[in-house]
């Protein structure tokens, strides 16, 4: 890590816990103004698998309902050099004029608790390394990224020496945001309303940083209703502004919650994409589709034998009807 982002991370980490967020933490322009719309990815799983198998009687259907809808482009170890895929990534959307939505999902230690995700960089200073080069391929462009899904919410089987590490690998995230993509907004993953109760979440949030980010997100790859995720969040600024001075805009990740939550997480029978991506809605600043409609949770509910991120258009076919 270069001596100048170590010697600012060391010098915010000698700080109290934020009593106020701090005044330049929203500075970065909007980046939706910046652009005509957001940006579809012509390579997502399933406008890739409508493409190849124009004869199957759901292509169609999936091509038209969730290719053709703006989602997020995750990021991980599979993306190879990271900063030459966030670069091409944004690039492409700027060439068409439109705002692309990233997920970092490279966390070391990821999903240590479920394990369905597991995975992540090999190290906290591999994923120092990672996110710098991920934050310097946007670079002066216009994104929004969302910032580790699950981050926040996999405390139960850490010690606290694990958490403190986490949380200083998401202050050193944003810093890295902050310094080398002025014009990305980036939204720190606050899990979704039956995970973690939203007055722990407002504590984890300052801990891990939300002063820097421009807010935080909900509900990514779950299934709650925006109603219920614009509720938690409302809670969660109410404990923020109560304890820290401040609050905060959020997310919510609707590409699955069109028929609510049914009491499962991992790929639950019977669910419904929802409200295509745009910006407001139900109290949030944007709602996104930030998990691929069809996309696997890992071997579990509908999708036995699946790994997580596979495409299954069974499943996906089905998401766009809701059985």
């Amino acid at each position: 890590m270069r001596k100048l982002i170590r010697g600012a991370v060391a010098a915010f980490l000698a700080l109290p816990l934020f009593l106020t967020a701090p005044s330049s933490a929203q500075a970065a322009p909007n980046p939706i103004a910046m652009t005509s719309g957001f940006y579809v990815d012509p390579n997502s799983s399933p406008a890739v698998w409508s493409a190849a198998n124009p004869g199957d009687g759901r292509a169609s259907a999936i091509r038209n309902s969730i290719a053709n809808t703006p989602m997020a482009r995750w990021f991980g170890s599979w993306s190879g050099d990271i900063g030459s895929a966030t670069s091409s990534y944004v690039g492409a959307a700027q060439s068409a004029n439109k705002l692309p939505i990233l997920v970092a999902y490279n966390m070391y230690g990821r999903d240590a608790c479920g394990g369905h995700s597991g995975g992540g960089a090999a190290s906290p200073s591999a994923y120092a390394s990672w996110i710098a080069a991920f934050a310097r391929g946007i670079g002066s462009r216009p994104a929004v990224v969302v910032l580790e899904p699950d981050a926040l919410g996999d405390f139960n089987c850490m010690s606290q020496a694990q958490i403190t590490e986490r949380q200083n690998m998401l202050i050193n995230a944003l810093s890295q945001f902050r310094s080398t993509a002025p014009n990305a907004w980036v939204y720190l993953d606050a899990g979704n309303p039956g995970w973690v109760s939203a007055s722990t979440m407002a504590d984890r949030l300052n801990a891990a940083g939300l002063g820097l980010a421009r807010g935080f997100s909900l509900n990514v790859s779950n299934y709650f209703t925006t109603s219920e995720n614009a509720s938690y969040a409302g809670s969660v600024n109410q404990a923020l502004g109560q304890r820290y001075g401040y609050s905060k805009p959020f997310v919510v990740d609707t590409s699955r919650n069109g028929n609510g939550a049914n009491g499962e997480w991992c790929n639950a029978a019977g669910r419904r994409i929802g409200t295509p991506t745009q910006q407001g809605g139900g109290g949030a600043e944007m709602l996104l589709w930030i998990k691929t409609p069809g996309e696997s949770d890992g071997n579990c509910g509908v999708g036995p034998g699946s790994t997580a991120g596979q495409f299954l258009p069974e499943v996906a076919y089905k998401m766009i009807y809701g059985y």
